[in-house]
């Protein structure tokens, strides 16, 4: 099958990882990047060797012809983005979060509906080679039947750092990482009947959350914790990972630092380490994270080329919406909230 051709919208700081991603997976062929700066798009392009560059979506689309395009841009214009490409009958790869709210996200899925257009969301968190792993022990039912577990992610990492746009959100964590999180908590143990959430802003110079506790009870009757923060320091914590621990009715499972997973049943404890692929292009930094991105990516092409249904396409991606803003609300009005 031929590649399929695309264009990149949004030259920004993830911008570089995804398009080295696409290449790695194979079957596609960035034809065009946009950026309303258009000396970001350029030098995207240059270092890629994309042949075309524009700083118009609407001249981009106007004049290319295109299989999808991918919308790497802030999350107040993945909307109009989205609902562009729409009425070209344009299939769509949004990056997370989908939308600001959760009705403008459920108009994009409807939008893309109506359209006969694919949405799907770059939602890579849950294809990190560990966490894959993790998921099949934890299916494998060696631990029994899991009843309580907890999610993981807390450190100091300086992410204002190279991404400084982020102090200026009134909503921060529960959107960026929680997009993840809560996404993870879904793949692992399915969707949520209830949520409560509390939030906490610990850094004095932002605008919205950098702490986040979410407890939900998820799938067959389990009870699940997702811890997040920008704003912990301690002994364990190495960015960006995520540590996951569950209880079962046989035993204990446990995603734990430096990717070691461990097993505990009556028969002792099994230990495996279960490093993520390396990547030439990658961040040393967000090692782990850029890694995730192939799998992903292929899983999309996969949808793309009607081959298949990818996990995170707009439908499946609504339900972590849902959970996320979800959060927001649960915490302002102190309540518990259920979903079935």
């Amino acid at each position: 099958m031929p590649e399929l051709k695309f264009a990149i919208l949004g030259a920004g700081f993830w911008s570089q990882f995804q398009l080295a991603g696409w290449r790695e997976a194979g079957g596609a062929d960035c034809v065009a990047v946009c950026d309303r700066i258009r000396a970001k798009a350029e030098a995207l392009a240059q270092r890629f060797g994309v042949p075309r560059v524009y700083d118009d979506p609407v001249k981009l689309l106007e004049n290319e012809e295109l299989d999808f395009i991918d919308i790497i841009t802030s999350v107040e214009t993945h909307s109009p983005l989205v609902h562009l490409a729409a009425e070209r009958g344009l299939n769509v790869v949004c990056q997370k979060p989908m939308g600001v709210s959760l009705s403008e996200a459920e108009r994009m899925v409807q939008t893309c509906h109506d359209a006969g257009a694919k949405l799907l969301i770059n939602e890579n968190w849950r294809w990190q080679h560990p966490l894959r792993q993790f998921k099949r022990q934890l299916d494998s039912g060696r631990i029994g039947q899991p009843f309580r577990a907890r999610i993981h992610y807390a450190n100091s990492f300086p992410v204002f750092d190279n991404q400084p746009f982020l102090k200026n959100l009134e909503q921060f964590i529960l959107t960026d990482i929680g997009s993840h999180i809560l996404d993870t908590a879904r793949f692992l143990f399915g969707d949520a009947h209830n949520l409560y959430c509390q939030i906490h802003r610990i850094h004095p110079d932002i605008k919205g959350e950098d702490v986040a506790t979410v407890m939900m009870n998820m799938g067959e009757n389990i009870t699940v914790t997702c811890e997040m923060s920008y704003a912990s320091r301690t002994e364990i914590e190495r960015f960006p990972e995520t540590y996951v621990y569950v209880e079962g009715s046989a035993g204990f499972l446990e995603l734990g630092p430096d990717y070691w997973i461990r097993e505990t049943t009556v028969q002792g404890t099994l230990a495996k380490r279960y490093p993520p692929p390396r990547y030439p292009w990658a961040d040393p930094a967000y090692d782990l994270i850029h890694a995730s991105i192939v799998p992903c990516q292929t899983d999309l092409l996969k949808d793309l080329k009607g081959e298949g249904v990818a996990e995170t396409n707009g439908d499946d991606n609504l339900k972590t919406c849902r959970l996320y803003f979800g959060a927001y609300e649960s915490a302002a009005r102190d309540t518990v909230l259920h979903f079935d």
